[in-house]
């Protein structure tokens, strides 16, 4: 009869000793639990949905930035249609590698500038080099916050009538040149470009385009995280921004029977 008692129907234990009851949070020793109503804040640890490399090129007349369409989760290739490439205005080109999400934030709050700045009517532009430095104060904010843009952003752009290419990472970290790529293509794409650029830095908007496309292709062979389609932005100060795409590459696997 003893197990049918008052005490048997009561609340059930915890789990362990001075652990968390179903359905609660644990009190930490010395750390003070926020309750639903103060709100909880989460901080980002890991990218979940990413996407791979960004690879960008200056050329005679402006700039040119390429970035597939692929967005992976994990090790899922479970979104093939996301554009990573984004038009800011009509002097610069944005490109995103890393977090899908953290990329989504940047593009709505940069947008909201953007319309701030049409609301104004003042004559004034943003300019590739002032979106660039915003972008390192807004990087490095957030990491010392302790919760990052887990992203990789490529500025392209024409200041002044002048190419600007620049790059900065989650941790803020930021330089301008004339080649860039992020992700996996800075080990594999970075050399194939440097030396392209070294024998012709004065290519044509042709010459550009077919070395982005091989970029590209080396980069589909060798980057699990890659995709065979990918968006092409171009700026230049008498055609303007034009973003193209998708893309297909061609690929030839015969040589993967080798490897068996």
């Amino acid at each position: 009869m003893a197990l049918f008692s008052n005490n048997a129907l009561a609340a059930p234990a915890p789990f362990w000793q001075n652990g968390p009851s179903p359905g609660c949070f644990y009190n930490f020793p010395g750390n003070v639990v926020q309750s639903v109503d103060q709100g909880i804040r989460q901080r980002s640890q890991a990218p979940m949905t990413t996407g791979t490399s960004i690879v960008a090129v200056q050329f005679k007349d402006g700039v040119m930035i390429a970035a597939d369409t692929l967005a992976s989760y994990g090790s899922l290739a479970r979104y093939r249609n996301c554009e990573r490439i984004m038009k800011v205005n009509n002097n610069i080109l944005l490109g995103a590698s890393g977090d899908y999400a953290d990329y989504q934030c940047i593009k709505s709050n940069i947008e909201k500038k953007i319309l701030e700045e049409q609301c104004l009517d003042d004559g004034f532009t943003l300019k590739p080099k002032a979106l660039y430095c915003w972008l390192t104060r807004v990087m490095y904010n957030r990491r010392s916050s302790f919760d990052p843009f887990w992203n990789n952003f490529v500025i392209a752009g024409l200041d002044d009538g002048k190419p600007f290419l620049g790059t900065v990472d989650k941790l803020g970290t930021a330089y301008i040149d004339s080649v860039i790529a992020t992700g996996y293509g800075a080990y594999i794409a970075t050399p194939l470009l440097r030396k392209a650029y070294e024998e012709n830095s004065e290519m044509t908007k042709e010459e550009a385009k077919e070395l982005l496309y091989k970029a590209m292709q080396v980069l589909f062979y060798r980057d699990a995280r890659s995709f065979p389609k990918y968006h092409l932005g171009i700026i230049t100060k008498d055609e303007g921004i034009e973003i193209q795409g998708p893309i297909t590459l061609d690929s030839n696997w015969e040589a993967a029977i080798l490897t068996k």
